[in-house]
This record gives structure tokens, C-alpha cells and sequence, in this order.
């Protein structure tokens, strides 16, 4: 009776490891997957001049109706055959709101050597979080909370930092933003290898915003310290 009872729970603890592995190997491919048209919508929104038209108020409107209406439908869609082309989609939407700040950074003359940089220093973030989410055993769940209310803060001070202006907030926010989005990866590619995560659209979802948040701070820090005028 324990022969069998032990041999049931190898099977059960086997088959669950199978499917964490799984989630978290279609994960990767899909968030491989959605920089492409994240690049393309980056390339088009600095190409064709439509950054400029996303600055200011109207540009905040267009994010957050854009991103929160994405987000919506990619819920709604994640275990039917239309969720990834929705979430592609969103990423697309993504490249085209990173366009703007590409083009500023791309004003200086070392612009293109400041945007391969921010990719290669957000790689690295990545690569960190998931390494080390491989090696933390402990449960990391009492994270959310906290990284949650970071995320409220981080917003609300990046609101009021749209129309006040100030440099000195743009640099407290992308460094805070930094820290907060950076755990948020190894806390989303936690969840996954412990089983909390088992849709892997949902989870490219999560670590593409942790990524895209790191990138876009990133870039801002660098424009800010790093930028060479014509």
C-alpha cells in the first residue's frame, strides 16, 4: 500500500515538474517571439515620424487606453487560439510607444551605441533574474504585495512627473523602476518554475512588461548621462 501510494506521488510530483518545464520553455519562446514586432512597431513609430505625434497628454491617453485595453483582451483570450496574435499584437502597440523615446535617444550622436546598450543591459537584467531564480528555493509569494505598491507609487510618480518635467524626477523614476521591474522578473520566472504560473501567454505577458520597463528606464538613464549633442 505505501509501494503504491509513494509511487503515485512520484508520478504526480514527475508529471507536474513536466508541465512547470513546459510552461516556462513556451514562455521563452513566445517572449523570443514578441520583440519582433516590438523592433518593428519601434521602427515604424521612428521611421514614419509618429513618435512625434505621441508626445504629451495625448500620448499618455493613447498608452493607457492602448495598453489597458490590450491587456484586457489578452486576458480574456489567453487559453483560446486567439491569444497570442493578441499578444503580439500588444507588443507591436508597445514598439510603437517605445518610438518616441527611441527617437530622442536617437538624436545624439551616439544615440544607436546608447539604444544597443540599454538592450544589452536589460539581457543582462534578464539573464540574472532567471539564473537566480534557479537557484532561490525559498517561496517568494510575499513579494507581490510589496512590488505591487511599488508599481502604484512608480506610476502615480511617473503621472505627475509627465507634467511637471523634471529631470531630476525622470532620474528617481527609471532608477526606481529599475529595481521594481527587475525583481518583478525574478519573482514572475519564480512563479512559473514553482507551478503558481501555468499560462504561458499570461506569463510572456509579465516578464514582457518587466522587460519593456527595464529597457524604456534604461534608455532614459543612459540618454540622460550618456547623450552626445551634434
Amino acid at each position: 500500500m505505501n509501494d503504491n501510494l509513494q509511487s503515485l506521488e512520484y508520478q504526480f510530483l514527475n508529471t507536474s515538474a513536466v508541465d512547470r518545464n513546459r510552461v516556462l520553455r513556451n514562455t521563452y519562446w513566445l517572449l523570443a517571439i514578441s520583440m519582433v514586432p516590438t523592433v518593428l512597431g519601434a521602427w515604424l513609430g521612428v521611421a514614419t515620424g509618429l513618435s512625434h505625434a505621441l508626445s504629451g497628454g495625448m500620448g499618455l491617453v493613447v498608452f493607457l487606453v492602448g495598453a489597458f485595453g490590450f491587456i484586457y483582451a489578452i486576458e480574456k483570450t489567453k487559453n483560446s487560439a486567439a491569444g497570442v496574435p493578441v499578444l503580439l499584437g500588444f507588443t507591436f502597440f508597445m514598439g510603437i510607444m517605445l518610438s518616441r523615446l527611441i527617437a530622442m535617444v536617437l538624436g545624439f550622436k551616439n544615440g544607436t551605441e546608447l539604444v544597443m546598450t540599454a538592450f544589452g543591459g536589460t539581457a543582462g537584467v534578464f539573464f540574472m533574474m532567471a539564473s537566480l531564480s534557479t537557484v532561490i528555493k525559498r517561496d517568494l509569494s510575499g513579494m507581490a504585495k510589496w512590488l505591487y505598491v511599488g508599481a502604484i507609487v512608480l506610476m502615480v510618480g511617473s503621472l505627475i512627473n509627465v507634467f511637471v518635467g523634471s529631470s531630476a524626477g525622470m532620474m528617481a523614476i527609471s532608477m526606481l523602476s529599475i529595481a521594481i521591474f527587475s525583481a518583478y522578473m525574478l519573482y514572475d520566472i519564480k512563479e512559473i518554475i514553482d507551478g503558481g504560473e501555468t499560462n504561458y501567454i499570461s506569463a510572456t505577458l509579465n516578464l514582457y512588461l518587466d522587460i519593456v520597463n527595464v529597457f524604456q528606464s534604461l534608455l532614459a538613464l543612459l540618454g540622460i548621462f550618456g547623450g552626445e549633442k551634434e
